[in-house]
């Protein structure tokens, strides 16, 4: 199996602007899934899936498809990816200005996050996972504590974006928030200041 080199950037195909799938009708079909199939998900699905939930929209580097308090941008997106057409299982990091994944390692991590996400390992059975982490510095060094509050906010529109993106594909996905903090940081190798907020399995 070919692995790829350490810190090599995935392009990923550019996002679809104008889908086939209403906001209404993607609120209205909008459910918690927790059971997924056994088929991979494309590059495509997952580069709209990050697009959705972190992608630019606009100039550099404020403009994303998600609001940020300050246009100050404190979330980072790993994807654990376990089954993608033409991508390698291993852990990866989403780069928006690139629109591409940032290779970690090539592990397949999804069952030591189920583990550590109070053992729900059923989420191992996703071909990708999704972990949404913080760098609450970026934001509070301008609003303080308040700060902390303002990265949960940009947290929960950026997972509601991809939601609705997954259900305008035909995928299921749930948000989850039950998980031991030290233990998600180790297994996925965040950094320091990086601490998880949500995971979100695709399937």
């Amino acid at each position: 199996m070919t692995m790829h080199n350490p810190k090599e950037t995935i392009k990923l195909p550019e996002p679809i602007l104008d889908g086939d799938v209403s906001l209404e009708a993607a609120l209205l079909k909008r459910r918690s899934v927790r059971e997924y199939g056994d088929r991979p998900l494309t590059q495509a699905e997952v580069g709209q899936l990050l697009w959705a939930a972190q992608g630019i929209s606009g100039p550099k580097p404020y403009k994303r498809t998600a609001p940020s308090a300050g246009g100050l941008c404190p979330l980072e997106l790993y994807v654990l990816i376990g089954q993608v057409e033409g991508i390698e299982v291993g852990l990866y990091k989403y780069n928006p200005g690139e629109h591409g994944l940032v290779h970690v390692n090539d592990q397949d991590l999804r069952l030591e996050v189920g583990r550590a996400a109070v053992g729900q390992t059923w989420l191992a059975e996703a071909p990708v996972v999704f972990v949404f982490v913080a760098v609450y510095e970026r934001t509070t060094v301008k609003y303080g504590d308040r700060g902390i509050r303002y990265v949960h906010m940009d947290a929960a529109y950026a997972s509601e974006n991809l939601h609705l993106q997954a259900v305008a594909l035909n995928l299921g996905t749930v948000v989850m928030g039950a998980f031991v903090d030290d233990q998600v940081q180790q297994v996925v190798e965040m950094k320091q200041n990086e601490r998880p907020l949500i995971i979100m399995p695709v399937g």
